[in-house]
């Protein structure tokens, strides 16, 4: 089975001997560089490219092409390698594309000498990069594993291999550029096309995440955002967005023409779900849904660059005024001081102009997307819920809370994540620098977290296929009973909550040993061979309280679930504050850094290092009184006793 990864996901490689192949929409260049245990590259000798193809256990192409086949022998690889990580770099030959934004999105797989694929991964979101690190295959405990990076590179192949440690990068670079320009010019042209029938399509997955800007964690970590729209003049913003969305691409076909009321002359065409590509209309929102992250990011970074240059702007020219002994006395002062101050008042109106336009445009989308989002990216006030029935199929990502800018606090932005779950999350019970936090209670805060918890685990029970996903729960002092009580009373935990240092113990020595035998049987090839009892459904595993009631082997399982489990199908959910840890100091910083941070009050905790702005996130809260959750949850734990939806 094909695993399709997203950025930071990582797979087990099967075999050794593999082929590497990439698909790109416009001739790149493919290297590769081997790294030792701490990924360094120790010199140009490490490095297999056009110039140099042939390593021990590597092979590359010797030129500038649209599909590539690199040949790894992981078997053959000098004992010192730990790691290859895959590159791609546009060739700088006159008039061809200069940033992998104007160029169809590259997809890489890796496979098996047979030709069957094990992992693929399709590099979205880039813009102005014209070098990105692809994909790395890396050897742990023994292991050899594939893992997604797709981190690019605005300054090339120079600093791309600058970042890798290498002196003299930039003269390497063009070593490099030299010998792909002259396998071009030895080269014949390329056949014609093929038409789309004679090709296999496939969809980019859209942005990671994405990671969210975290998430800028994550980020997050979020997609790369677009630069800010060129201004008409310096520091002004241009025309306003164009919303039919010209980097929400992909190599699917294009949705049919949604139709939209026709707009008056002079106005912008009104916005309709759906108008992003994809392969179904859940795709395409999902599309829709991140290129408007990105349109409201480039609109808020635009219009805060023009402040700053009308602000820069007037401070020259008083600077200049005053520094003329003869302008700091009389009337001459004063009107220059008002003329400056005039000038960036024009210049930040026409800014805050752009922007509102923007805005309001964006707001209007908003108004038609969220109403057509499916159940997974709905929120809880969502109409949707009403006619909610258990799903076929497991969805494309799920909403786990959403996004603001303080330029507009009333336009939120749903945030999605990926399904499966690539990583774990951890909701911060402590109390934060944000507002919300500072006037909220310490115990209602905690209970605040475990009831943002319980909306995160009935959502993921709820999109999820009936008996496809399983919730664990420890509660080690029983304090969470109350946040608990609609999932304890509907009946849809794998178990009671456990308790007590016997009932932590228990259940993690369960989920660690699900994810070592899953891990032994895809390294034997032998996925059937799994014990009987064994639940083949994805784990979620809420832990409450951290680290209370933990010992050190407890803390161990628990590093080892957050690190293992994402890819064997074990989550955790987190509730924890991090001061209640700190007397283990550096100990558990690898665990707080594995998981995806989330607070359950507002908090402008997610930098965004694209575009430089903090994005506010909000939790999912249920409308005051709505009995929406227990309704879900009913027709869940229904489901899941009688197999059907």
């Amino acid at each position: 089975m094909t695993a399709e990864l997203v950025r930071g996901q990582n797979h087990t490689l099967p075999q050794t001997r593999l082929e590497i192949r990439v698909s790109a929409g416009a001739p790149v260049v493919a290297g590769a560089t081997l790294g030792d245990e701490r990924g360094t590259v120790r010199g140009v000798e490490w490095i297999a490219h056009p110039g140099s193809p042939q390593l021990p256990g590597l092979e590359v192409s010797r030129q500038a092409a649209a599909d590539h086949r690199l040949a790894v022998d992981l078997d053959a690889l000098p004992d010192e390698v730990h790691r290859v990580t895959v590159l791609l770099a546009l060739p700088m030959e006159a008039g061809g594309p200069t940033r992998f934004g104007a160029v169809a999105s590259p997809f890489v797989a890796v496979t098996g000498l047979e030709g069957a694929e094990i992992a693929t991964f399709t590099l979205t979101g880039l813009d102005s990069e014209s070098a990105v690190t692809a994909l790395e295959l890396y050897r742990r405990q023994g292991v050899w594993k594939v893992r997604a990076v797709g981190q690019g590179y605005a300054g090339g192949l120079a600093a791309m291999l600058a970042d890798q440690g290498l002196d003299r990068a930039a003269e390497l670079a063009g070593s490099i550029q030299e010998a792909v320009a002259r396998g071009m010019a030895r080269s014949v042209a390329p056949p014609p096309p093929r038409t789309p029938e004679g090709d296999r399509v496939r969809h980019a997955p859209g942005p990671a995440g994405g990671q969210p800007p975290v998430p800028p964690a994550a980020a997050p970590q979020p997609q790369p955002l677009a630069e800010p729209t060129a201004p008409a003049a310096p520091g002004i913003p241009g025309g306003p967005i164009d919303y039919a969305h010209p980097r929400r691409q992909s190599t699917a076909p294009p949705p049919p023409p949604p139709v939209a009321p026709p707009a008056r002359p002079g106005q912008p065409a009104q916005p309709v779900a759906g108008d992003a590509t994809g392969w179904s209309m859940d795709e395409r929102l999902y599309n829709q849904v991140w290129g408007m992250f990105e349109d409201l990011a480039r609109a808020a970074a635009a219009y805060r660059s023009a402040v700053d240059f009308a602000e820069s702007r007037m401070d020259q020219e008083l600077e200049r005024t005053l520094s003329d002994p003869r302008s700091r006395i009389g009337g001459a002062g004063d009107r220059a001081r008002e003329e400056a101050r005039a000038k960036r008042d024009e210049l930040t109106g026409r800014a805050r102009e752009a922007l509102d336009r923007d805005l309001a445009q964006l707001a209007a989308e908003a108004a038609v997307v969220e109403p057509a989002l499916p159940a997974s990216y709905a929120g809880w006030d969502n109409p949707v819920w009403h006619g909610y029935r258990v799903p076929m199929e497991i969805p494309m990502a799920l909403r786990i809370g959403d996004l603001h800018l303080p330029e507009s606090a009333a336009l939120r932005i749903p945030l999605l994540v990926r399904l499966p779950l690539e990583r774990g999350i951890w909701i911060d019970s402590g109390r934060t620098a944000s507002e919300a936090a500072a006037l909220t209670d310490a115990d209602q805060l905690r209970r605040m977290a475990m009831e943002s918890a319980v909306l995160h685990a009935a959502r993921l029970l709820a999109v999820y296929p009936a008996n496809e996903f399983s919730v664990h729960v420890i509660d080690p002092a029983g304090s969470a009973a109350g946040p608990l009580a609609p999932l304890v009373r509907s009946g849809v935990l794998a178990g009671p909550p456990a308790s007590g240092p016997g009932g932590v113990s228990s259940v993690l020595a369960r989920l660690t040993r699900r994810v070592d035998l899953v891990q032994m049987a895809i390294r034997a090839g032998a996925a059937d061979s799994l014990p009987p009892d064994l639940d083949p459904a994805e784990q979620l595993l809420i832990v409450n309280d951290f680290p209370h009631g933990f010992d050190d082997r407890a803390v161990t399982q628990l590093r080892y679930l957050a690190d293992e489990g994402p890819s064997v199908g074990v989550h955790l959910l987190m509730v924890a504050d991090r001061e209640d840890a700190s007397a283990y100091g550096p100990v558990l910083d690898p665990l707080w850094r594995s998981l995806l941070r989330i607070t359950p009050v507002a908090d402008d905790h997610l930098a965004d290092p694209w575009v430089g702005h903090a994005w506010t996130y909000e939790p999912p809260v249920t409308p005051p009184g709505s009995a929406v959750l227990e309704q879900v949850l009913a027709r869940v734990a229904t489901a899941r006793r009688t197999g059907h939806r």
